[in-house]
């Protein structure tokens, strides 16, 4: 009983270090409550909104310190207390929306959940006229988790006992190497990276004459691939609205996705002038592969939709300039947006513009998600090329010997039998969640298998689009709310840390 103790007392102290940070966090957005003071909602009501949650969470944090010690952790539970640390940190940030714009808990646990993991569904419409510290604060929220609220906590704190079993548990699983020695190190150059690249980005959208407030919230949901976007239309607005360069901020978004959907190990390579960066590795290569591909495969299938291939063959009507560009720029912009899982969406990936044959696609490119070390979700690109790998390794072992000798060699390494049985195994999880989460979808609304498919998808891809729209997730049943936070929190820290919250024994 005392050791069991020590250990949820150890967590726990964790935490609680981490709820005092978010306690100073949650007072940054009053900041954009003083700017726009009067205007969209902000006031009094929206200062109340994130003092009451910042004095929660800070006190909150003092008395789970008082009655908690940190000490060294060990990988369960690091993995314990990483699930633990978004499940509160998502509790007390859903407390703005509450206060701020009277949302129920469960749409504004929802949001928060969402937020944190960078998945970007949401349950609220009514974008454009929300107070701007609220729109603020979920920018910021995707921010924090693009490459991780521990990660952020470790880099604030320097060292703490165990500190480099807290960043795997949260981190992505498979070793991507370091780009310098020491964990503390490592985090401030990715911090760095990650802060240089959105200030660089809020800058592109500024010169393209998008609102300052706009450009900072989008330049913090599209390098972490949250896709939070501050209108109901998301970045079809600027079209819609007759922005004069929606076309440059359409390619800017796709390019900026691009960078959150790359191991932020490869921009240090770059970064420091080596560019083979760009493609000496397996999972840069299927990164770029999958992108040409999809995207080649998409505007053929939009060309189809619209008539133009058809009118090409039988009438000999030249395809114009203006019609593959249109096509090239929606479906590149949606294959990044999805496959990055951002969920920024020029179109519905719903909607009329895209064939059935896309549909299928994007869903693919949900569970593909992003690459390992990146700020993207899904199943990881990395992850893909090595199932891909050993399928091609079982039919070669079919064809010449079943005791034929053939290692799976990944960039020049031989990938051990452990690390493909976890893959294996993560991949079946996946697939398990996805059924479950679709199937209870399905029985407790009104959707067809293919909607209730895509929520699910889309939960644990960590990407907003899905089948089903914005206002139907806003009324469905709260148990499939229930079972998409589960699912976003399950496909952002990667299933393990999850499941342990369920075992008794791991709590030993």
């Amino acid at each position: 009983m005392r050791n069991r103790f020590q250990r949820v007392s150890c967590i726990f102290g964790f935490v609680a270090s981490l709820l005092k940070i978010l306690g100073v966090i949650l007072l940054l957005p009053l900041v954009v409550v003083f700017i726009y003071w009067g205007k969209m909602g902000d006031g009094w009501l929206t200062v109340v909104a994130f003092i009451v949650p910042a004095a929660v969470s800070f006190l909150c944090g003092i008395v789970l310190q008082i009655k908690c010690k940190p000490k060294t952790l060990d990988t369960t539970s690091s993995m314990l207390m990483c699930a633990l640390s978004w499940i509160f940190v998502s509790a007390i940030g859903a407390l703005p929306f509450v206060i701020g714009i009277k949302s129920g808990y469960l749409n504004a646990y929802f949001e928060a959940m969402s937020g944190f993991t960078t998945t970007g569904i949401t349950a609220y419409c009514g974008l454009d006229n929300m107070p701007r510290s609220i729109l603020f604060w979920r920018a910021l929220t995707q921010w924090l988790g693009g490459i991780g609220i521990l990660s952020f906590f470790l880099a604030i704190t320097f060292r703490c006992g165990g500190a480099h079993h807290i960043f795997g548990a949260e981190s992505h699983k498979i070793s991507s190497g370091r780009p310098a020695p020491g964990l503390f190190n490592t985090l401030k150059i990715l911090w760095g990276i990650y802060s240089l690249f959105t200030l660089l980005a809020a800058a592109i959208l500024f010169v393209e004459k998008m609102p300052l407030f706009d450009a900072v919230c989008h330049a913090l949901t599209a390098l972490s691939t949250g896709g939070f976007s501050t209108h109901d239309s998301s970045i079809e607005f600027y079209r819609l609205t007759g922005h004069v360069n929606y076309k440059l901020i359409e390619y800017s978004l796709t390019f900026i996705m691009m960078l959150g959907g790359i191991n932020f190990l490869i921009h240090y390579r770059i970064l420091t002038k080596d560019f083979k960066a760009l493609w000496d590795n397996i999972e840069i290569r299927y990164f770029w592969r999958i992108i040409a591909g999809f995207t080649a495969i998409i505007i053929i299938d939009h060309l189809r939709q619209s008539g133009a291939i058809g009118a090409l063959f039988k009438n000999g009507i030249a395809i114009s300039f203006g019609e593959l560009e249109r096509s090239f720029r929606y479906s590149i912009f949606q294959v990044m947006s999805v496959l990055t899982t951002t969920g920024f969406g020029t179109k519905d990936i719903g909607s009329n513009f895209f064939g059935a044959t896309s549909k299928q696609l994007f869903l693919v490119m949900m569970v593909i998600g992003g690459c390992v070390g990146s700020t993207g979700g899904g199943f990881k690109v990395l992850r893909t090329a090595i199932l891909n790998r050993l399928m091609f390794r079982e039919i070669f072992r079919l064809r010449v010997s079943e005791k034929a000798s053939s290692e799976l060699i990944i960039d020049k390494k031989i990938v051990s039998e452990n690390e493909i049985r976890r893959v294996a195994a993560l991949f079946f999880s996946w697939m398990v969640f996805l059924l479950v989460g679709g199937a209870i979808t399905a029985m407790f609304s009104n959707h067809n298998g293919w909607q209730s498919l895509s929520g699910m998808f889309s939960a644990m891809g960590n990407i907003g689009p899905c089948y089903i729209s914005v206002q139907e997730m806003i009324e469905i049943h709260p148990v499939v709310k229930i079972t998409y936070i589960f699912g976003m929190l399950a496909g952002r820290l990667e299933i393990l840390p999850v499941l342990l919250l369920f075992s008794g024994k791991a709590w030993r």
